[in-house]
């Protein structure tokens, strides 16, 4: 663990805020590659990254504004000063809308810019969940004690009673605290999940396939990938042991999955033939609004 790196004078550099920095240039470079392989102008990759790092960031501290509203109303200037307070989602949801506002200036298909988008979400998620486990933000698991079980005595938000939870038999976070506990390496779990769902993603690109069919695939895996994490992970059980991520995890997975579905079936009905069948027009082609 590495939650500060070093200092420059008054700056102080700490591990999660390079990571996700690293998140997003491998994110930038990605998209790179996709825009050079469909013809698109390679700057497209970093109008879209910085635009939605912008948007991103704004959305994920709403979503954590919204979701514990009377801790931020008795303390206002947390909502600005606060190095902690975001949530993924959030930020998902203030990028995803980055995006199509890019995809609109460019015209460009808002659809295969998401496609160009998934695999780098992915691996994004992945690099920033190193920053996690580095600075130990909380993000880990229950108590555990499996081998590569591990400690976080210097985690950023402290290591004691009121960090280390576990949860009693009605599903509710109590104390898991007392010298020598152990936790689920969470981060970790979810850095290797998300580097799966890159790989798969990332192998899936050149294949020939309705414009979306990437992107509804990322929210297939990663709302799967969330939902098994979130079983060790520290969170509130809010509806029948289950938290309120794996509910947003399983709504993803049901629009990725219906996505899916009817996009197969139109492909399907416009061919004639069984998805895979026929000749595909070049997605840059369809793409141009």
């Amino acid at each position: 663990m590495i939650p500060v790196l070093f200092h420059l004078g008054p700056l102080t550099v700490y591990s999660y805020g390079l990571m996700m920095a690293l998140g997003f240039l491998a994110a930038d470079y990605v998209i790179r590659l996709e825009c050079i392989r469909r013809g698109f102008d390679p700057e497209y990759s970093s109008s879209i990254v910085i635009v939605a790092a912008v948007t991103g960031l704004v959305g994920s501290r709403i979503y954590a504004i919204l979701d514990d509203l009377p801790t931020y109303l008795a303390d206002p200037k947390s909502m600005i000063f606060s190095g902690s307070g975001f949530v993924f989602y959030g930020g998902m949801i203030g990028g995803i809308l980055g995006a199509y506002f890019v995809s609109r200036w460019y015209r460009i298909g808002f659809a295969v810019t998401m496609d160009m988008c998934g695999p780098a979400l992915a691996l994004g998620q992945a690099i920033g969940r190193i920053g996690c486990q580095l600075s130990g933000d909380g993000d880990w698991g229950l108590p555990s004690t499996l081998p590569w079980a591990m400690a976080y005595p210097r985690a950023i938000v402290g290591w004691n009673s009121e960090t280390v939870l576990k949860l009693d038999e009605h599903y509710r976070l109590v104390s898991g605290y007392f010298p020598g506990v152990r936790v689920h390496p969470a981060p970790v779990y979810e850095t290797i999940l998300y580097l799966g769902v890159f790989a798969i993603l990332w192998s899936m690109r050149k294949t020939a396939h309705p414009a979306g069919r990437l992107i509804y695939w990322y929210l297939v895996l990663a709302g799967a990938a969330r939902f098994l994490v979130e079983f060790v992970r520290v969170n509130p059980r809010v509806f029948h042991g289950l938290s309120e991520a794996q509910l947003i995890a399983v709504a993803m997975m049901a629009i990725g999955g219906v996505a899916l579905i009817i996009t197969r079936e139109k492909d399907q009905a416009e061919s004639g033939q069984p998805p895979g069948e026929k000749n595909q027009r070049p997605a840059m082609n369809a793409a141009r609004a």
